[in-house]
């Protein structure tokens, strides 16, 4: 199955359809003017942890919405969580066993889902300000790092700030910056601008997440937090089970970009 040939003309039922039928893409550029989320399911035993990691670090963690246990819609989204996102990651005591396109033979009754805000919600305002957007100039993924920047702890759940990074000239850097930060429910402003080596990253070409994207000479690496830090407190934390969406295959809400843009 191919990708529609405008992708962000389509609405989120549209495109949760196309996911469920077996499409599997990043969704950077999906269904312009729609919220996207990253999901992080996880047993009900560890799920108020999770709640309370979430609330000590909003920057990569803000929950825009928290399922009952076993619900596989939320009101944010009225899809189904286990078919309707084109790609998840299945973690059994951190480890990543499964990365598929449906998660129903993984599911159990008593997930409890987490959406959690995504940076890809404020591109169109990027793009509308004038920002490029590399990945989405090159059809890929987005490129994200681990840091060496650690999340406040709660409970069960610790580990590293996960970031995205997107290159941006040089004379536009203060217009990201200004644009991003109206969103703080999905990540805002910036968490770093310039030197990657001071979030301990030695080298942009070889993400832990995502894809690599070229970086012209008049341009600056700019870092966002990631809303895939829930997944790698996962992998250094070992919960017994967890289920996350594949990082940049997001899910596609039922809420509006301007929901979440402060004026």
């Amino acid at each position: 199955m191919t990708a529609p040939l405008d992708p962000g003309a389509l609405s989120p039922d549209q495109a949760r359809s196309l996911f469920r039928a077996g499409l599997r893409v990043p969704t950077s550029g999906w269904c312009s003017g729609w919220t996207q989320a990253n999901l992080i399911a996880v047993p009900r035993e560890y799920a108020f942890d999770l709640l309370l990691f979430a609330q000590r670090n909003p920057g990569p963690c803000p929950v825009l919405d928290v399922t009952e246990p076993g619900e596989t819609a939320a009101p944010l989204f009225a899809g189904d969580l286990r078919t309707d996102l084109p790609g998840y990651v299945v973690y059994e005591h951190g480890e990543p066993v499964a990365e598929v396109g449906d998660v129903t033979a993984y599911w159990r009754e008593d997930l409890v889902s987490f959406l959690i805000g995504c940076s890809f919600t404020f591109e169109d305002a990027l793009r509308e300000a004038g920002v490029p957007v590399r990945h989405i100039e090159q059809g890929c993924n987005v490129p994200m790092y681990r840091t060496n920047r650690m999340c406040r702890r709660a409970g069960e759940f610790g580990g590293p700030l996960v970031v995205s990074m997107r290159p941006i000239p040089a004379a536009q850097v203060a217009d990201a910056v200004r644009v991003t930060a109206r969103y703080p429910s999905v990540h805002g402003a910036p968490v770093h601008v310039g030197d990657p080596v001071e979030l301990g990253i030695d080298d942009l070409s070889a993400p832990d997440f995502g894809d690599p994207v070229e970086i012209r000479v008049d341009e600056i690496p700019v870092f966002w937090a990631c809303g895939v830090t829930p997944q790698a407190a996962v992998m250094a934390s070992r919960p017994k089970l967890a289920i996350g969406h594949a990082p940049g295959h997001m899910a596609i809400t039922d809420a509006r970009d301007s929901r979440y843009l402060v004026p």
